[in-house]
């Protein structure tokens, strides 16, 4: 059976408040305004899932609040949740020059994305979108050396062009190439239980953006082998909004509405966080079963919030709320779900064996409303006590 995770307190009743495990093969809208506790709480979630399922964590977080995930407080070190964070194998790719540090292949990239990274259209700079389009034939994808330095080599003026585009846009001086340094795609691949993408730090703005499009076109382009990945976008106003208008930007938040839209079939479930829901695309939100709502005034973002799910509490924005009071709901419901527990989901295509970390089902797991009972095999606590903040 699925484990059930424990995240807190529920505050009326002083009840353990629980997840089941199994509700995340739905894609889930987190959000709460800025000191509502959204973050940390968010934090809490994703170390349950990391201590008690098999389900692969890929995480952007644009505020590096996530990278000391697993990292645990001295007087939580007893802990059973402490113990299972211990063993797991959790990456943390930060901007830098080390052997962690976080990484694109350009090679690798598909066609589309270089062509915006270049800022090229196909009519107006047809000469040299048609000598990029040929580059992958003319250079194997395993040389890394310098794309101006290949360029340069060729006596072809059109290449020559390619190679001043891509020095005045300062794409060669990026930090991010991986050259003979794995790439995110590639670590992820090899599928750690956590891989957390630190995007802050980066010296050019564009940069977090191709990590996160060379990360998802991946994740989408292998999704016929079904294996399931929880893929976690932090302040996803930055890359869901629809007033993105950069090539880029535009790129990021579309291949994230083909997720939102298709991907759930193929084991690609989406956590989205934000603050201003009515900063991220309906296309994306309305694909959201789960809605995890903490404490938020604006009528805005309430108004946007009531027209996809169909119900926002009043209690969002009528009383304090702190980091353990919060509202689950199931979209078109008609009442909060004080408990925590989340709606009832549909089988995805994909195998849901990732819902318990024994990998045999065969624990009992306390059924609703067992009050006190705990099954050590799925190391429940009260609370979450391995927060390292």
């Amino acid at each position: 059976m699925p484990a059930t995770l424990p995240i807190g307190t529920v505050v009326e009743s002083g009840d353990i408040a629980e997840l089941n495990a199994q509700r995340f093969n739905r894609h889930t809208f987190w959000c709460g305004q800025s000191g509502s506790g959204k973050t940390y709480a968010l934090g809490v979630v994703l170390e349950q899932v990391l201590a008690h399922t098999s389900l692969p964590l890929v995480i952007l977080d644009p505020n590096a609040d996530f990278v000391r995930l697993g990292e645990v407080r001295p007087e939580a070190a007893s802990t059973g949740t402490a113990a299972a964070l211990a063993g797991r194998d959790i990456r943390v790719l930060r901007p830098g020059d080390r052997d962690d540090s976080l990484r694109v292949r350009f090679s690798a990239l598909p066609f589309p994305i270089k062509a915006a990274l270049l800022r090229l259209d196909p009519l107006d700079d047809r000469a040299e979108y048609n000598a990029l389009l040929h580059l992958q034939e003319r250079y194997p994808i395993n040389d890394e050396r310098s794309i101006v330095e290949r360029l340069r080599e060729s006596g072809d003026p059109v290449h020559h062009a390619l190679a001043e585009r891509v020095e005045n846009l300062a794409l060669d001086d990026w930090g991010l190439w991986a050259g003979e340094r794995a790439a995110a795609t590639e670590i992820i691949e090899t599928r750690p239980d956590a891989t957390v993408l630190d995007l802050g730090g980066f010296r050019y703005a564009e940069e977090p953006l191709v990590v996160a499009l060379s990360v998802l076109d991946d994740l989408w382009t292998r999704r016929e082998q079904r294996r399931p990945v929880l893929i976690v976008i932090d302040e996803a106003h930055n890359l869901c909004s629809p007033d993105l208008d950069s090539p880029l930007g535009r790129a990021v938040r579309e291949q994230i509405i083909r997720i939102a839209a298709e991907g759930r079939k193929y084991g690609l479930w989406l956590l989205l966080s934000t603050q201003r829901p009515s900063k991220v695309h309906q296309g994306i939100i309305s694909q959201c079963d789960n809605l995890a709502l903490m404490k938020m005034t604006s009528p805005i973002d309430l108004a946007e919030l009531a027209s996809i799910f169909g119900f926002v509490p009043e209690s969002s924005s009528s009383r304090r709320c702190s980091r353990r009071a919060w509202h689950c709901s199931r979209a078109g419901s008609s009442e909060p779900r004080r408990s925590c527990r989340w709606a009832t989901a549909s089988p995805s295509r994909a195998a849901a064996t990732w819902a318990c970390r024994c990998g045999e089902h065969t624990h009992p797991v306390r059924a609703r409303g067992e009050r006190g009972r705990r099954d050590p095999a799925h190391g429940g606590i009260p609370c979450a006590a391995g927060r390292a903040r």
